[in-house]
């Protein structure tokens, strides 16, 4: 290709139509010998870390539980909730983070083909017109034969291609096409984060509505407790110290309510922003119902079930993956850069017959540029992809242990808290016995009011401490299933780790492959 970029400018030596001349044979096959040697990478070759996991949960985690195969991908079915199963559908549909999510996978998408590109040529059409008038020492030189102003047209292709062989070009493709993976992995993040959102702030909400129930049922009894007292005080069996308590009592319940109304109401707000709706949207579209009852088996898998199943672990794999390419991208610039270029176009002075076949001018080489000294930069930057590769490792082994602790914590959550909600339930019916009694006794005579006021306060407690215990079974059951990546399911055939080879990037064999060939530079 000329200098100036274009096509070969006039006085310049040109080739004219015909046989191609044995000197620019030579350097085409020149050309096509060093395009043979393309696929040599330098850089290391990616192997996937080897990671070690339990082979089993802990069994004193695992009580009532099931190893087996779980279906993760749409773990909320298992709660048997029609209303919940319509609001999944919404978000999938609407939730902004997923539209988010899916423009970052067009753009991964979009920087692969940008990366590939470069393993093609580059084909430009140029057209240009020059005038332009000689010095008279130019023109006496030339003699007769030139005028001395003129006019030059030209119209061709311009066109480059550099021989990836040290697999710059190559390393980068195989790098954007990881992240493009990693970004893939993140959209399903996005999915089993949005899932287990939408399904805990439900959940909350009906918990919520159990909580101002039972509240609501409280008040009536203890307002029918004030009735009676007033109506002994007017007997004169009980004092005006009964009514101030009774009213105590209720007085505290009631106000527990509108605190709990604050709540729901929010927690509506917020499941309606993750549909991708305004936050008054579902205003009078969640009516009263039940918490959500667990599966009577639920199924969690193994630990090793984590690494197929948990996006973010195979996200970073995948970013790994990624950052060890880019060692060869720095590595293949210690070689030097070969280029195929050339240009074919029409010149002419002058338009007349312009098309004609001994217009046509023509140039092609190959073109070498080989960094002779940089102040080290090549290196350093080599260096500097080494230690993100590390980097990158260090950060997929945290996020390994990070999802066996949550799982883990998950584990421990929905155990215990399915004992408590149990021993919970005994305490209720306990205490609607004691309540009963209590009042049956303070009737008779036989107690004062204030083991009334005690047992109705003690009830009360335990019937909001049974919601909320009803509602964090659910929630817990939620964070379990997210802890384990539930929301999408792998292909059939995906292998458990997310590779089945093991160790990890040879971060020194850049250096080392290019040690002996670019010791000069």
């Amino acid at each position: 290709m000329p200098a100036n970029g274009g096509v070969r400018r006039p006085g310049a030596p040109r080739r004219r139509g015909g046989s191609v001349p044995s000197a620019a044979r030579a350097g085409v096959a020149a050309a096509l010998a060093l395009a043979l040697l393309a696929g040599c990478a330098v850089g290391p070759d990616y192997a996937p870390p080897e990671t070690r996991v339990p082979d089993r949960w802990h069994h004193e985690l695992v009580r009532g539980l099931s190893e087996g195969r779980a279906d993760m991908r749409t773990w909320w079915l298992l709660l048997d909730d029609p209303a919940l199963d319509r609001l999944i559908e919404t978000a999938t549909r609407g939730n902004l983070d997923i539209r988010r999510a899916v423009s970052r996978l067009l753009e991964a998408r979009a920087r692969v083909g940008l990366a590939a590109g470069e393993e093609l040529p580059a084909v430009d059409a140029q057209g240009e017109v020059e005038r332009g008038r000689l010095s008279q020492g130019v023109q006496d030189e030339l003699g007769s034969s030139r005028a001395r102003t003129s006019t030059l047209y030209q119209l061709g292709l311009d066109a480059s291609w550099e021989l990836d062989l040290w697999g710059r070009i190559g390393r980068n493709v195989e790098s954007a096409g990881a992240a493009l993976q990693a970004t893939v992995e993140d959209y399903r993040d996005v999915l089993v984060s949005l899932y287990a959102e939408v399904a805990t702030t439900y959940v909350e909400i009906r918990t919520l509505q159990a909580r101002i129930d039972a509240a609501q049922g409280n008040v009536d009894t203890q307002g029918q407790t004030l009735r009676l007292v007033s109506d002994r005080r007017r007997a004169e069996l009980a004092s005006d110290v009964e009514i101030a308590q009774a009213q105590l009592n209720l007085s505290t319940t009631e106000a527990l309510i509108p605190q709990l109304r604050i709540q729901l109401q929010q927690a509506i707000h917020r499941l309606s922003v993750l549909l991708g709706q305004p936050p008054t949207a579902l205003y009078g579209a969640l009516e009263q119902r039940p918490v959500p009852q667990p599966p009577a088996q639920v199924a969690i898998g193994l630990p090793a079930d984590l690494l197929r199943q948990r996006p973010d672990i195979r996200s970073a794999e995948r970013r790994l993956a990624a950052q060890t390419a880019q060692i060869g991208v720095a590595t293949a610039d210690l070689y030097p850069r070969f280029t195929l270029s050339g240009f074919l176009a029409f010149q002419k002075y002058g338009v007349s017959s312009f098309f004609n076949g001994d217009n046509i001018g023509y140039g092609l080489g190959p073109t070498v540029i080989w960094n002779v000294f940089d102040g080290g930069r090549i290196r350093s930057n080599i260096a500097v992809q080494d230690a993100q590769t590390e980097q990158a490792l260090f950060l997929y082994e945290q996020t390994v242990l990070s999802a066996l602790r949550e799982t883990q914590d998950a584990l421990v959550g929905y155990v215990q808290e399915s004992e408590r909600r149990d021993i919970l339930r005994r305490s209720v019916r306990a205490a609607n016995d004691a309540v009963r009694l209590v009042t049956s006794l303070y009737v008779s005579g036989l107690t004062d009011f204030q083991n009334v006021q005690d047992q109705q306060r003690s009830k009360f407690q335990q019937d909001d401490a049974f919601a909320q215990s009803q509602g964090q079974v659910i929630q817990n059951l939620i964070g379990l299933y997210r802890a384990l990546g539930g929301g999408w399911s792998p292909p059939p055939d995906a292998p458990v780790t997310p590779s089945n080879t093991t160790g990890a990037p040879r971060k020194t064999t850049a250096e080392g492959a290019s040690r002996s060939a670019a010791r000069g530079s």
